[in-house]
Formats: structure tokens, C-alpha cells, sequence
């Protein structure tokens, strides 16, 4: 992370914590649990105070003011491009009045920063967002009180600007937060907790001033985990087994043992070649010798979803409104389909890294992860240390998408530090990176829908194996409706369903839940002959749903028609993170069956938008991604084999294949701020799928929608 305090080495209790800070105003407050995150609440209890006072350390985050007036934000988020470095300090900034270059943003450092349960599920802004604004609201009441007393007048006559306050109108009478706060421990409580401002008030909130972080990564002077280097520093390569389940049966490391300058070790099932230059130690490592037992396995990527279906655990009943015997019986025609998706990589441009050093009886280890706390305790488990004794420091990361919740790298990393006592760098090379990615899991959803004789939607039976249940919550108006679950999209249950690792990929499950129900949709729109935004409108009274639909169509420039219409235009829409977004696509089909896709309309509302450029830059990052989800990521495998290894082999989209993208905000003031780091994402696959049919008539019904999939589909058509 850029500005980090990363020499700071030893574990900060509340007293070394303040003689690393100085002088200046602290204030702390409690964030959410790990319940309340996980089920979108937001904190509750902020409290504050000063040094010793307060909620304990590991439910606390530090909003520091210092002697020079600069504002320090301890947070356990984490930079990984999607901007909320830039977010964050805007709001501090805003709450605080101050300039935004005042604000440095410390984050991902366990010994600095609060406990935090990861970056993921669009929760940085929507969820630590208020607790931070509360907490910067406070300390400028403070600073308020304190300026009143030292100004000797009444507090409603003070003005603040840019960290400095005045009495009214005086210029002269005047004090800034530096003055305030030099060399000073405060623990002053406020008698009543004031409000952070309304809409009406924000200065910084809702404008698009350039990226915190622009300057550092346009230059290349941003440092990645992998950017690191320290004296004597040694790149790890570490023996890796052929699949997914096989055991090592013997390993003879005779010929690396001999190889000049690399360091052989082979201990509790970690065998690995370290050496000053990378590219010998990969010499070294492929000298070894080694066999290992593979398990027998059919599956692949053709016949795993049979295997799913098979093994699948009791459903979970969700959702469940009326009855689906009676919704069944008042439909004048009913439509049934399954929809399928396969594994999918987060193909990160930087692949997972670790260095880790040890110093002084204590580990301190870079990591390039979303989880920096749960990694801390897992590397303290697992060397048998102390949490306290492991530091972890998080710098820019280079793309996660949910591949970086886990951490073998570091492990390793830490592992090979403190048995060597030098400082060790794991990077996976591309084919690490495939074979031990949490891959987005294969799903499957089948849907049994009905229309009265009036086209309105009476029937929703809705069962979804291995992705869970988001962005598949019904806001059309079916008034018998129910949805079952099968498992989840992490690691699948106590079946072990999955013959390799599962877990979040940007949106987990939401892309094939929308994926699935949009196609649904369509499917009825062009049975009954009735424009599928007509459909959508006639079936949804949800005001927000229907406002950003409408929005996009005007955007669009879309005209009703029945499909298929021959023009290649397709709708979908979703929630996530409760934020609604609708996209609108129009596409080609060539003669090979290869889908161009032209352009997409997007329009999305996420209540305020703290910084709008920011906003619907992750769009279009969103859309970028969903095309390849869509048209032609794929894990191949056999078994526990992966062979799927680099790019050659899993084609994520290219710039030439990015269409024209209008992805724009629909203006909410009226709610807090949303999510918006993967909501966009969830509705492209559902968009496209609907236009391949508007182009040519053909439903696919497996994603991606690939040219050969595609001729098969015409071919059964």
C-alpha cells in the first residue's frame, strides 16, 4: 500500500500505539462484527474517547488527527484497485472538513489497523463507510467544543474551513485542528452524538476528484507484494503435486541439493528450492525427482453436473409465499428449463504472493490478500506462534475478485522464514495460480415458471445447486413463489461435492441466479409475444427496479419488439449489494456462431454515490469481466487434474472485444451508499444471452456461449 508505516515492527498496544502516533487527537470506534457484516448490518455502537478507553483493540479502528493538522485512517480494508482508498478518505475528508490531500489512508496492516473480516461483498463503502463518517463527525464536534473554550466564544458562532475554525466571520479570531490537538491526549466525551451531515452539506461526498493512488500506479512506483525486496531475500519454488488429491510417495532432491547456491528444504510435507535468483530455483526444483499417488476420478467438465445433481445435500426452503400447487393451477401456460455454468478462475493479473521475514522472534508478513486478519491467525496456527507475534501487511493488490481469501503462498512463505531465518518470497507462476485458485463453483438451476391468461407472472419453482441464493431473490410480483438451495458456491457443502476448492468469485452464484432468471424471463416475454420490457414492467411493481429499466431503455434508444426480432438486443436486471442495476446489449452472430458484442447500456442505483467517476468505473470494470464469464471462461479438467494452465487456455476478454459501454448512475439521494464493486457484473451474462436469442432465435442455456454451443443449440432448435 502506498505511504504504508510499514517499519513499524513490534505489535501496538494502546500505549505504544499512541507514542507511534504523537501528539493529536485519536479517536475510536467499534465496527461491525463478523455476525453483523455477514448478514449487511451496518456497526452499531460507535463509541469514543481517548487512549484507554473505549472498546477493546481488536473491535476498533483509529481516526488520528495529528500535531500537523494531517488526518490518519487505520482501516482493515484493502486497495485492490476498485478505489476505496479514494472513497474512504473522501468521507473522512467531507465529515472532517478538510482537503482530501490531507488524508492518508493506512490499511491492511494487522498491527496498525482494526480487526476486519475482509474486503469483499462490496461492504468497505456501505458498511465501514458510516462507521467512519460517525467517527470523523465526532472528532469535529470535539475539536469544536475545544476550539469554543480556547476562542472564548459561543460554539454555534465557529466556522470551519479546511481544518481551520473561526469565530464567525472574524479572520483573525481563529484556530486550527493542528493547534488544537498538538502534543495533547484527549478523552473528552461528547454529552450528545452528533450526526454526520445531511446530503444537502457535502463538499467532498458525491464529486470525482482524481484517485489517491493514481499518480503512484501510472507511474509504476506502486509496490506490490511481489515488488518487495530485502537484503538477502530468497524466491521460494515449491514442489507441487499433479492433482487435486494425490499424495507424495517418495521425493529424491539429491541433484538440487548439488545445485549451486539454492537451499533445499524438505520438512513436514513442504518440499521447496529457495535461492537468490528465481530462475534458479526453478532449475533446481525441476531436478527433483518425485512420484505421487493420483486418485481415480471420471469427472470433467462435461459430466460434473450430473455428479452435482447426484450428490446434492437437502434443499433450503427460501422465499416461500403462496402456494405452488395453486400458482401451477392458475397458469395458462407453464415453462420449465435448467441452466448451467462452469468452473470459473479469477485470472488476477498479479498471481498470489508472500514475503515473509523474520526478525527478532517476530514474523512479519506482505501478502497480497482480501483477508488480512483471518491470514494472520491461520500463519499463527500454523507455526504454532502467537497472533501477536505475526504482523501482516497488505500493499496494493493486483486483482482479487475473491481469489484472494485464501493464502497457501503465505503460509509457505512463512514457513520456509522461519525455518530458514531469511526472508522468503512465494509467487506462483501462472499454472500455481490455476491449479490452487478457489475456482467459482459449477452450478446448475432449474426453473419452473407460469402465466395466468392475462400475462401476469402466478408461478416461481426455483432450485439452485451449489451458488447460494444472491441476486436470486424474487421482485417480480409472483404471488406463489418459492426458491430451494442446494448447497452453496463455498467448497460445496459437507458433500464434497466439488473434486477441487470453491469459493467467492466476484458475486458469488448471483451471475448464474440472474444468468437464469433473466433467460426465464425472456422465454415467457417471447412465448406470449409480448416485448420482454413490456414483460419485466408489467411483472414488477418494485419502484426502483422499474426506474433504473426505464432509465437504461431511454439511454438505449430502445424500441418495443417481440423477439426474436432479428436486431440482437437483450435486457436483463438484478439486485446486489443492494444496489439495482439494468443493462441492455446489442450483438452480432457471425457465420462461425461467434457472438460480437456491440455495445452495452448500463444503469445502476446505488443510493449516493460517493465518488460517481469512481462508480462507474467498477462498472465498466463489472462489464469487462461479465463478457468473459459470459462468452468464454472455462476450466477444463479431468479429475483432480487441471489443465487449464495459462492464458492459451482460458481467454479473458481482450481489449478488441470490448464493446461501446454506457454504464451510468441513477441518481438516489434518497439512500445511504450502496454497493458497487460487483453489482454491474451480475446482469451482463442474462443481457447477452437474451440477445443472441433476439439475433438468431437460438437459446443457450449454458454459459459461456461458446460458437460451439451455440451451433449445437441451433442444431436442436
Amino acid at each position: 500500500m502506498g505511504k504504508t508505516e510499514s517499519s513499524i515492527a513490534a505489535k501496538l498496544d494502546r500505549r505504544d500505539f499512541m507514542k507511534f502516533v504523537g501528539g493529536g487527537l485519536v479517536i475510536f470506534f467499534t465496527v461491525e462484527s463478523p455476525a453483523e457484516a455477514a448478514q449487511g448490518a451496518r456497526p452499531k455502537g460507535f463509541g469514543f474517547g481517548g487512549p484507554g478507553g473505549g472498546a477493546p483493540p481488536d473491535v476498533n479502528a483509529y481516526l488520528r488527527i495529528g500535531e500537523d493538522g494531517k488526518i490518519t485512517v487505520f482501516t482493515g480494508k484493502i486497495e485492490q484497485g476498485q478505489g476505496n482508498m479514494t472513497a474512504l478518505a473522501q468521507m473522512a475528508a467531507d465529515e472532517l472538513d478538510v482537503p482530501l490531500e490531507s488524508v492518508h489512508m493506512i490499511m491492511g496492516d494487522t498491527d496498525l489497523c482494526p480487526w476486519d473480516m475482509g474486503t469483499f461483498g462490496s461492504m468497505s463503502i456501505r458498511i465501514f463507510g458510516p462507521a467512519l463518517r460517525s467517527a470523523a463527525a465526532e472528532a469535529r464536534a470535539v475539536l469544536l467544543e475545544m476550539a469554543a473554550e480556547q476562542l472564548k466564544v459561543d460554539k454555534g458562532r465557529l466556522k470551519i474551513e479546511k481544518g481551520v475554525i473561526y469565530s464567525g466571520s472574524d479572520r483573525q479570531s481563529r484556530v486550527t485542528y493542528a493547534q488544537l490537538t498538538k502534543g495533547q491526549k484527549i478523552t473528552r466525551k461528547l454529552e450528545q452524538k452528533p450526526a454526520p451531515k445531511p446530503v444537502s452539506q457535502f463538499t467532498l461526498i458525491g464529486q470525482s476528484p482524481v484517485r489517491v493512488d493514481a499518480i503512484e500506479k501510472v507511474t509504476g512506483k506502486a509496490r506490490f507484494t511481489g515488488d518487495l525486496r530485502f537484503p538477502g531475500l530468497m524466491y521460494a519454488k515449491v514442489l507441487r503435486p499433479p492433482a487435486h488429491g494425490a499424495t507424495l510417495k517418495s521425493a529424491d532432491t539429491s541433484e538440487a541439493d548439488k545445485y549451486p547456491g539454492a537451499t533445499v528444504i524438505n520438512q513436514d510435507g513442504l518440499i521447496a528450492v529457495l535461492h537468490e535468483d528465481p530462475e534458479a530455483a526453478e532449475k533446481a526444483l525441476d531436478t527433483i525427482k518425485a512420484e505421487f499417488d493420483v486418485p481415480e476420478s471420471t469427472l470433467d467438465e462435461n459430466n460434473i453436473f450430473e455428479h452435482l445433481v447426484k450428490v446434492a445435500a437437502k434443499p433450503q426452503e427460501l422465499e416461500r409465499k403462496g402456494d405452488l400447487a395453486a400458482g401451477e393451477k392458475a397458469s395458462a401456460t407453464l415453462f420449465e428449463a435448467e441452466y448451467l455454468n462452469g468452473y470459473g478462475a479469477h485470472a488476477s493479473i498479479e498471481t498470489h504472493t508472500a514475503v515473509a521475514k523474520m526478525e527478532g522472534g517476530k514474523l512479519t508478513v506482505w501478502i497480497s490478500t482480501q483477508t488480512p486478519f483471518p491470514a494472520q491467525q491461520e500463519i499463527a496456527r500454523t507455526l504454532g506462534m502467537q497472533p501477536d507475534k505475526v504482523r501482516v501487511i497488505t500493499p496494493y493488490v493486483g486483482g482479487g475478485f475473491g481469489g484472494k481469501s485464501t493464502g497457501l503462498q503465505a503460509l509457505e512463505a512463512a514457513r520456509l522464514a522461519k525455518i530458514t531465518g531469511k526472508p522468503v518470497q512465494v509467487s506462483y507462476n501462472r499454472a500455481e495460480e490455476f491449479f490452487y485458485d478457489s475456482f467459482r463453483p459449477a452450478a446448475i438451476v432449474r426453473i419452473k415458471s407460469g402465466v395466468d391468461a392475462n400475462g401476469k407472472m402466478c408461478l416461481w419453482d426455483y432450485h439452485v445447486y451449489y451458488a447460494g441464493s444472491r441476486a436470486a431473490e424474487q421482485f417480480y410480483d409472483v404471488p406463489h413463489n418459492l426458491m430451494r438451495t442446494y448447497g452453496s458456491w463455498m467448497g460445496g457443502g459437507a458433500t464434497k461435492a466439488h473434486p477441487f476448492a470453491t469459493g467467492a468469485w466476484r458475486a458469488p452464484g448471483a451471475n448464474i441466479n440472474v444468468f437464469a432468471r433473466e433467460s426465464q424471463i425472456d422465454i415467457m416475454a417471447a412465448r406470449l409475444k409480448v416485448d420482454p420490457l413490456e414483460f419485466r414492467l408489467k411483472n414488477c411493481s418494485d419502484a426502483r427496479m422499474r426506474r433504473v429499466l426505464e432509465a437504461a431503455a431511454e439511454r438505449f434508444g430502445y424500441k418495443p419488439a417481440v423477439g426474436p426480432s432479428g436486431r440482437g438486443i437483450g435486457i436483463a436486471c438484478g439486485i446486489d449489494a443492494e444496489s439495482y442495476v439494468a443493462e441492455i446489449a446489442e450483438i452480432s452472430v457471425d457465420k462461425g456462431n461467434d457472438i460480437k458484442v456491440r455495445r452495452i447500456v448500463a444503469a445502476q442505483d446505488m443510493g449516493v454515490a460517493v465518488n460517481p467517476t469512481g462508480a462507474i468505473m467498477q462498472m465498466e470494470g463489472c462489464i469487462m469481466m461479465g463478457l468473459g464469464y459470459t462468452l468464454s471462461e472455462d476450466i477444463r479438467f479431468k479429475g483432480g487434474k487441471i489443465l487449464t494452465a495459462n492464458f492459451d487456455d482460458y481467454s479473458v476478454p481482450k481489449f478488441s472485444n470490448l464493446p461501446e459501454i454506457d454504464a451510468f448512475l441513477v441518481r438516489n439521494d434518497d439512500l445511504p451508499p450502496k454497493g458497487g464493486g460487483e453489482p454491474a457484473i451480475v446482469p451482463v451474462g442474462g443481457a447477452i444471452a437474451n440477445a443472441l436469442f433476439d439475433a438468431i432465435g437460438v437459446r443457450v442455456f449454458q454459459m459461456p456461449l461458446t460458437p460451439e454451443r451455440i451451433a449445437r443449440a441451433a442444431k436442436n432448435a
